[in-house]
């Protein structure tokens, strides 16, 4: 059974890599069937993973891949985003704890960053009122009704 550790048997090998990379575009990542980007690292010699956290956007996950593989393996780690990492920043305590604290501290920020930049980066925001959508978690400002 030559053909039985193949699946597709019609597709080449580069469509194959096409998509995968079209499902993970960056190392240490994966997306949730709802949408959402998550990562998570294994501990060097361990079988325990470092959950580093869910988010909107795969950059944010890759960024705290990132974060936490430059601390685990060092420089020459191989990073998605090698071009954002200090190399001077570093960390005390290198427990499994802080490595998460740290990883999900950058991948928040970028998280918050491309969330701001999607919604306020479009050419016509401004011009288009009645698109925002209302912060459900703020309440309701008086001043503020429909009286515009």
């Amino acid at each position: 059974m030559e053909g039985a550790t193949d699946l597709c048997p019609n597709r080449s090998a580069g469509e194959k890599r096409k998509s995968r990379q079209q499902d993970k575009p960056y190392r240490g990542i994966r997306m949730r069937k709802w949408g959402k980007w998550v990562a998570e690292i294994r501990e060097p010699n361990k079988r325990t993973r470092i959950w580093l956290g869910s988010y909107s956007s795969p950059v944010a996950a890759a960024r705290a891949y990132d974060t936490a593989v430059f601390y685990l393996r060092g420089p020459t780690a191989r990073l998605n985003f090698p071009e954002y990492m200090a190399q001077d920043d570093y960390l005390r305590d290198m427990s499994a704890a802080s490595i998460r604290k740290k990883a999900t501290e950058v991948g928040a920020r970028v998280d918050a960053l491309e969330t701001s930049l999607r919604h306020n980066g479009s050419p016509d925001s401004n011009s288009r009122r009645g698109s925002l959508k209302a912060d459900l978690n703020e309440y309701p400002n008086p001043e503020s009704s429909d009286e515009e």
